[in-house]
C-alpha cells in the first residue's frame, strides 16, 4: 500500500517535514517514491507548500494520506475525502 506522509528532516530540535509518497512498510526517513513537498512548523504561522496536482494525482491513483499528511493537505487547499 502506498501511503502520503511525513518524513523528518532538520537539525536536533529545529524539525522539517518533507511530505513524501512511500511504499507504508518502508520507514519513517527511508526510501519514498516522489516528494509533494514541505512543512516547516517552526515558522510563525507554520508553512506548507505541496504541489497540489502531484498530490490529487497520488490520491486518485489511490494513495492513503496519514492523519497528519490529511490535514495538511487541507490546508495546502486540497479536498481530501
Amino acid at each position: 500500500m502506498v501511503k502520503i506522509r511525513l518524513t523528518r528532516m532538520g537539525a536536533h530540535k529545529r524539525p522539517f517535514y518533507r511530505v513524501i509518497v512511500a511504499d507504508s512498510r518502508a520507514r519513517r526517513d527511508g526510501p519514498f517514491i516522489e516528494i509533494l513537498g514541505t512543512y516547516d512548523p517552526i515558522k510563525e504561522p507554520s508553512e506548507v507548500k505541496i504541489d497540489t496536482e502531484k498530490a490529487k494525482m497520488w490520491l486518485e491513483r489511490g494513495a492513503q494520506p496519514t492523519s497528519i499528511a490529511k490535514k495538511l493537505l487541507q490546508r495546502a487547499g486540497l479536498e481530501t475525502a
